[in-house]
């Protein structure tokens, strides 16, 4: 089969999805459920996240954010929010060889100055050591939030030296965390809320939504698959009639 084909016979090539969106919810239930500490959910979760990053590379999808770490996620317990932090270190030094191996270019959206500095150094560490890599382009939304983004981009345009006395939905997209990436297709949540969580508030104004009663870390390939095949089904009509 030709490397740009995708290579699961459910997937149909010209119905993907461009960009995909994923709210990775139900670590800490799934962890309540089998007795064990939040922090072992958590640990799932990041397994789970490398079976879906590795199945979205596999079908060629060509863009995928992950909601890693929220605004709002500060309001947990400090030794959570230790714990997570340590985890998205651990977990972007450990996967290089698997980026480099799927050629995944990694990516970051959010607010980097609140974050600790050695999550800042690996994040941009990884960003950089990816940057020729040509295959799925993955965002990691790592404290961020919708509303903070939109805000941080009005801020950027009004700081720059030459612009226009209104501003436009092009100045706002433009300055964005990642204005290279399209607008996203498809927001996927899991864990059986049904929100969307100020997560990618502007870039989803058009997203369909896929919700999953299944939690986070039990999330194997085929719920990718399913989620991306219910897509396909889906008549998008952008505010027009088809």
């Amino acid at each position: 089969m030709p490397e740009d084909q995708p290579v699961h016979p459910l997937i149909i090539k010209e119905k993907l999805p461009t960009h995909v969106g994923i709210i990775m919810d139900g670590n800490g239930r799934w962890a309540q459920k089998k007795n064990l500490s939040r922090s072992k959910g958590h640990l799932e979760g990041l397994s789970a996240a490398k079976r879906v990053v590795k199945a979205a590379s596999d079908i060629n999808l060509q863009y995928l954010s992950l909601y890693t770490f929220s605004t709002e996620n500060w309001k947990r317990a400090e030794n959570e929010v230790k714990y997570l932090m340590f985890l998205i270190k651990s977990y972007l030094k450990q996967e290089y060889k698997f980026y480099k191996k799927k050629r995944i270019r990694v990516f970051h959206s959010g607010d980097l100055k609140h974050l600790p500095s050695d999550v800042i150094k690996t994040i941009q560490l990884v960003t950089d050591k990816t940057i020729n890599f040509s295959g799925l382009k993955l965002n990691l939304a790592i404290n961020y939030g919708g509303r903070n983004e939109i805000a941080r981009s009005v801020d950027r345009w009004l700081k720059k030296s030459t612009h226009s006395d209104t501003i436009t939905e092009n100045d706002i997209t433009d300055n964005l965390d990642r204005p290279e990436f399209p607008e996203v297709d498809l927001i996927i949540r899991t864990g059986g809320d049904k929100r969307i969580s100020n997560f990618l508030l502007w870039e989803s104004a058009y997203a369909e939504l896929y919700f999953s009663d299944k939690l986070w870390p039990d999330w194997q390939e085929a719920d990718l698959l399913n989620a991306l095949t219910d897509y396909q089904q889906r008549q998008r009509r952008f505010g027009g009639v088809v």
